[in-house]
């Protein structure tokens, strides 16, 4: 399985993020746009892999309480063939510190992941090709203020449905709960 860790948004932040993602369409000959239903905060990739309990183990062993995120901030990314154009997430303490011991616990369960610097962004799309008149400012502007609790992150399979690229939560992790309990092992000796 695909998988990674996520935050998913709820409808009112896909509604916000979806209208930006529908502007830029609109201001752009061609390009891969992030549709709604996809749209994601990815915390951590882990790629083909067949240790979803491992996974799910580490999710169980991050302790965080819930926060508020907040969108801020539109960029790119230059690539040839078209550009990645994103929005930004407002820096958060919170959210800095939940991706960091959420990949510790997911590398002490044996995966292997990107270790450069966490910079939380979405993708509005890929291989995008503005219109010769298109303003990035004016649509810098035009992105409202956006903002919603996370309570809960999110293991995420993705594959190809129907042509289509989807990701579906396979098992969740409620921030604020009391971490779970290892089970502790201890040597016992029987004589005989």
């Amino acid at each position: 399985m695909r998988l990674f860790i996520s935050i998913n948004f709820d409808d009112r932040m896909k509604d916000s993020l979806y209208g930006c993602i529908q502007r830029l369409k609109e201001g752009s000959v061609r390009g891969n746009f992030t549709r709604r239903e996809n749209l994601h905060l990815t915390l951590a990739f882990l790629g083909e892999t067949s240790k979803a309990g491992s996974a799910k183990q580490a999710m169980d062993d991050v302790a965080g309480e819930p926060f508020e995120l907040s969108i801020g901030g539109f960029g790119h990314f230059p690539r040839a063939g078209g550009d990645i154009y994103w929005i930004g997430v407002e820096h958060s303490t919170a959210l800095t510190a939940l991706q960091a011991s959420l990949c510790e616990k997911l590398r002490r369960e044996g995966f292997f992941l990107e270790t450069r610097q966490f910079k939380p962004h979405l993708t509005l799309g890929r291989e995008v090709v503005p219109a010769p008149d298109f303003d990035r400012g004016a649509f810098a502007r035009s992105v409202p203020p956006m903002s919603m609790n996370v309570e809960k992150i999110s293991l995420m399979k993705s594959e190809k449905l129907n042509g289509r690229l989807t990701y579906t939560e396979i098992y969740a992790k409620q921030l604020g709960e009391t971490v779970r309990a290892r089970p502790s092992y201890r040597s016992v000796s029987i004589s005989k």
